[in-house]
């Protein structure tokens, strides 16, 4: 399974600010588990899942000042943290 951050940002309809994933790498089953168990705004393409996270400015993990001097070590904390979510869901 691969986890990567695909856009991030601010969306224009609800202004709200959010963090899209792709994951790869699954086989059927567990594309099916996941999309059993996920409770965010989720959508299968192809065989990958397209996970959408939405945040307050205040928690939104991108968009600390931190962030903008050490963005590349932000997007793979929560490339890693999502994989530990995604992991999680798994386990039966």
């Amino acid at each position: 399974m691969e986890v990567k951050i695909v856009d991030y940002g601010i969306s224009p309809d609800s202004k709200e600010y959010y963090i899209s994933f792709k994951v790869s790498g699954i086989d059927y089953e567990t594309l099916n588990k996941l999309l059993e168990r996920l409770t965010e705004d989720v959508t299968e393409r192809s065989g990958e899942l397209y996970i959408k996270l939405y945040f307050k400015k205040e928690y939104f993990p991108l968009g600390s000042h931190e962030a903008k001097y050490k963005l590349e070590d932000y997007i793979a904390r929560e490339e890693i943290e999502m994989m530990a979510y995604l992991s999680s869901l798994l386990e039966d």
